[in-house]
């Protein structure tokens, strides 16, 4: 009994005011009524001055080197949603603190250069700052955390997080040597093993099947087919107006950008069960790629194993590799409410735990406990998971050990069907989930969700063991 009247009494004060600014924000809110959006600010009112997302955009998700962003610019895919987040809002680009950028693939130099481009494009002036920040696949997550911290400190009242990832543009390759010490620590070499033989590793230790695996992919498409076909990604899609270059005669077609382009509504297990495992002779990863080379080798005594891909990602039990980008805008709440903006959803807390790099993919399973636990709440709290599926194995081991309904994970599916934009990853999950709820889920008041984003790099990529989980609670306009 005295477990449960603790549990509520948390559950409470994620819904009561957080400081006295709540008396001020009350009568600013009943102003803020008095000229609309009546019912939102109502149920809004209570809380204190916290860190709220008032807007929250993507572009569409396209498959690297064949898809709709092949031939476009990285900074040509983050500007057009830095834009929106101006437009849609009525922004004054100069009140911005900073804008930060989660992005893995390219030169640190290169792309926090591309990310500044894109900010003039986007109309904002030269005494806003940039920065990129790279957690590999958590990178997008590490943006949207650090605005937040920011903004909780005081260092400045509105910012943006932000994710960016041409893998089409970046290649996915290790550079440069290795350092012989590596050969005197087993952990340290697990960090250079290619992602899919963690996923084959998670798969053998833990007991996943293929037949799971290859049923979680079908399940991811099947969702994300459903999501785009009755309009749940329409919101938070930024149309990108580019060009395809027709790679045999080089003829320029403009075009408009503004669907997701990997997903295969017909992908079905059988189909799935023909592919051949690609990282591992009797494995059970598939990755649907065209000619994959597995180079083994020694150096100073200790294996490497690198992986070369002629060709790209398609259907499999792994997730897809693509161009993408999207970004939040975020602020305190009583900001927001002074601007009528809507709220979407309010940063509650974040955590990062690291894990044995030769299964990094199980990240999640242990991330997200510690994110529930910062929170104050547990498992059964949470209404909806956000499980990044860089591969089957680790996504479906993650959910069987954590005993989640597979109904609250991944409502509109995951990366194996709509793909994974390495930083830009985690502001996809962040926006699709808030505009779901906000357009599905009307009569709730309150939502937590929680976004658990695995490391998934590249197969010739090092690894690292981390993991990067967001735990939102999030207050639903009304209908």
């Amino acid at each position: 009994m005295e477990k449960a009247i603790n549990r509520q009494r948390v559950l409470l004060q994620h819904l009561s005011p957080s400081s006295s600014a709540a008396k001020d924000e009350s009568s600013l809110s009943a102003s803020v009524c008095a000229a609309g959006d009546s019912a939102a600010y109502q149920r809004t009112s209570v809380f204190g001055d916290d860190v709220v997302i008032v807007a929250a955009y993507r572009t569409a998700l396209c498959k690297s080197k064949r898809g709709g962003f092949k031939d476009t610019y990285p900074d040509d895919l983050l500007a057009p949603v830095l834009r929106a987040l101006i437009e849609k809002t009525n922004l004054n680009p100069n009140e911005v603190g900073d804008i930060v950028v989660g992005t893995v693939l390219a030169p640190g130099s290169q792309r926090a250069s591309e990310c500044r481009m894109a900010a003039f494009y986007a109309g904002f002036p030269e005494t806003v700052p940039v920065r990129t920040v790279n957690r590999q696949c958590s990178s997008g997550l590490q943006a949207v955390a650090d605005v937040a911290a920011a903004i909780k400190a005081g260092f400045y009242d509105i910012g943006i997080g932000a994710g960016l990832e041409s893998m089409t543009a970046n290649p996915m390759a290790w550079e440069g040597s290795i350092n012989p010490k590596v050969k005197e620590f087993v952990q340290a070499q697990d960090c250079l093993l290619p992602m899919g033989i963690t996923s084959e590793n998670v798969a053998h230790r833990f007991g996943v099947t293929r037949q799971e695996q290859d049923q979680a992919a079908v399940e991811s498409h099947k969702r994300a087919a459903a999501a785009t076909a009755t309009g749940k990604f329409k919101d938070e899609i930024i149309p990108v107006s580019t060009k395809i270059v027709d790679p045999k005669t080089g003829d320029e077609k403009p075009v408009t950008i503004s669907v997701d382009d990997g997903i295969r509504p017909n992908t079905t297990v059988s189909d799935l069960a023909k592919l051949k495992p690609v990282f591992k002779k009797n494995g059970t990863t598939t990755a649907g790629i065209r000619r994959p080379y597995i180079i083994s080798f020694f150096q100073n005594d200790c294996l490497f194993h690198y992986i070369l891909l002629f060709g790209a990602f398609g259907v499999g039990n792994s997730s897809q590799v693509t161009d993408g980008a999207g970004a939040v805008l975020l602020m305190k709440r009583s900001v927001a409410m002074r601007k009528g903006l809507p709220i979407l959803g309010v940063f509650r807390t974040f955590a990062a735990v690291g894990v044995d790099p030769a299964v990094m993919g199980i990240g999640p399973a242990v991330a997200i406990p510690a994110a529930v636990k910062s929170a104050g709440l547990e498992l059964d709290d949470i209404d909806l998971f956000e499980i990044n599926e860089a591969f089957a194995s680790q996504f479906v081991y993650c959910r069987k050990k954590l005993d989640l309904d597979p109904e609250k994970i991944n409502v509109n599916g995951g990366a194996m069907a709509i793909g994974h934009p390495l930083g830009a990853t985690g502001i996809h999950n962040t926006d699709s989930n808030l505009y779901f709820d906000n357009a599905y889920l009307h009569s709730c008041l309150f939502q937590s969700f929680l976004f658990g984003n695995d490391i998934h790099i590249c197969p010739t990529m090092k690894t690292h063991a981390w993991i990067g989980v967001l735990v939102m609670c999030l207050i639903l306009k009304a209908s």
